[in-house]
């Protein structure tokens, strides 16, 4: 029983020590990256680049499924960015309910010739549509057999895009009208080739939109999208602001991305059995311009450009998240052989091993810890202070790293009118550890073991509440 509690002291302290090692060194990182001005722009910037004719054309992929709730002020939404080129691209991924027709009628829609190929591979497309109204010519339709997955659908977006510059979202999604003038920058600055660009995702329970545009940002109320806002500031705002600093950003949110087309084709685009269809492309892609030897920079911006619908129940939380714990061990699984290989540069040496030791293990671990030290302190194989002492640490290192990041998001955008808002996530970040930290684990264990069990997964519908004030109009079942 000693040895036993000795090589369990010993390796929680190493593993302890590993992970405190090195979300330390994000938040120093991503405080660097957010002082220095390598990815800053001006106002000037910015207004020179909506009013050019030389603009770069980008195309906005929304895959949607099962929608008929938000569809039309979320594309509302999307048809109003400040931005002098672009057009937006639905795919409508074999929906069951109205979403299909309700975008038909709001939108003049009707079944038009289109030069549709497929340079990727996707499910059957059955029509496209464009309207009649020169109000909505931005628009196109994409309407597709369901191929089970968001990897799948997006894939048909990408094939019927005719701009250089490819930016993939959910239809449920609320882009800042800027969004796509401050993801283009880096594109345009960069004197290495640019292949991605991530922003800032935050929660959209809790804030207000009129007719498709946000019009009061506050922080949710309800549990589940509370803690989820937390966790987005910290993995944005320290996580993938930090790996932007040495080049190694491991996904860009399927949630949010600007990609370089060209570069996502030859990389053979989307996975369409992917469950973790963000870091599988993005991981494709580096792994293409490393073959062939070409520079290229993933970049990371701070500012909040998409404004997303969190899980508002435990049903649906824990459907995303063993969804992509799965999506996760599906990752690894197939791309096990890029792990410690030095031919990838960061990608082998720096990024994949650190997401697999303290993102795909840490469930496993603190699993196995948790019940461990649970059954030594009953036995008195370990003493309380030495526990406590333990937890502690990493308790307050957690709250540093969590309170670092809504300091960031305070000084660099201040989205919240009023300061105890702020004062409201720095409470919830004493309790995360004891309660949604806790789920989250669960929900990781529940994925893995899913996968190995091998159960049929299908690209779920989550349960849209909308946040639009203005409600589109009355949905009538056929």
């Amino acid at each position: 029983m000693e040895l036993l509690s000795n090589i369990f002291q010993i390796a929680v302290f190493v593993y302890s020590i590993m992970i405190l090692v090195c979300i330390g060194a994000q938040v120093i990182l991503a405080r660097y990256n957010l002082r220095s001005s390598k990815w800053k722009y001006t106002e000037l910037d910015l207004t020179t680049l909506k009013n050019s004719p030389l603009a770069p054309g980008i195309s906005i992929v929304a895959p949607a499924y099962n929608e008929q709730t938000t569809i039309i002020s979320n594309v509302n939404s999307l048809l109003s960015l400040d931005y002098p080129k672009y057009e937006v691209v639905i795919v409508n991924d074999g929906s069951k309910d109205r979403t299909l027709e309700l975008l038909i009628e709001e939108y003049e829609l009707e079944e038009t010739p289109f030069m549709y190929i497929e340079r990727i591979k996707a499910s059957p497309v059955k029509r496209i549509f464009k309207s009649k109204n020169p109000k909505y010519a931005k628009l196109t339709v994409v309407d597709k057999v369901n191929g089970g997955t968001k990897a799948d659908a997006s894939n048909a977006g990408v094939n019927a895009c005719m701009y250089p510059y490819m930016l993939n979202t959910d239809v449920d999604c609320v882009l800042a009208k800027d969004a796509l003038l401050k993801m283009i920058m880096p594109f345009l600055k960069s004197s290495v080739r640019v292949i991605g660009v991530g922003a800032t995702l935050r929660m959209s329970n809790g804030c207000e939109m009129e007719d498709g545009k946000l019009v009061r940002v506050s922080p949710p109320k309800t549990f589940f999208p509370a803690f989820q806002e937390i966790e987005y500031l910290r993995s944005y705002l320290v996580g993938k602001m930090g790996w932007s600093v040495i080049n190694g950003v491991p996904n860009i949110s399927g949630g949010l991305g600007l990609f370089d087309k060209e570069v996502l084709i030859n990389a053979g685009g989307y996975d369409p059995a992917s469950f973790a269809e963000d870091m599988d492309m993005v991981t494709r892609m580096i792994v293409y311009m490393k073959d062939f030897n070409y520079d290229y920079r993933i970049v990371e911006i701070p500012d909040t450009c998409c404004w997303t619908e969190g899980p508002p129940n435990y049903s649906v939380m824990y459907k995303q998240r063993t969804r992509w714990a799965r999506g996760l061990f599906q990752f690894f699984m197939i791309y096990r052989k890029y792990l410690w290989n030095y031919k990838y540069g960061r990608l082998g040496l720096v990024t994949m091993p650190y997401m697999f030791l303290f993102e795909f293990l840490a469930p496993i671990i603190e699993t196995i810890g948790i019940s461990l030290l649970i059954y030594m302190l009953f036995t008195g194989g370990i003493s309380y202070i030495n526990a406590i002492v333990v937890f502690a640490t990493i308790y307050l290192f957690g709250l540093m790293v969590s309170s670092s990041a809504i300091v960031f998001d305070y000084v660099t955008q201040q989205h919240y009118r009023k300061l105890r808002e702020y004062f409201r996530l720095l409470l919830i970040t004493l309790i995360e550890p004891f309660t949604y930290h806790l789920l989250i684990v669960y929900f990781s264990i529940r994925g893995y073991i899913s996968f190995l069990a091998k159960k049929n997964f299908e690209w779920g519908e989550m349960t849209r509440q909308g946040i639009d004030k203005k409600k589109q109009k009355p949905i009538t079942q056929s």
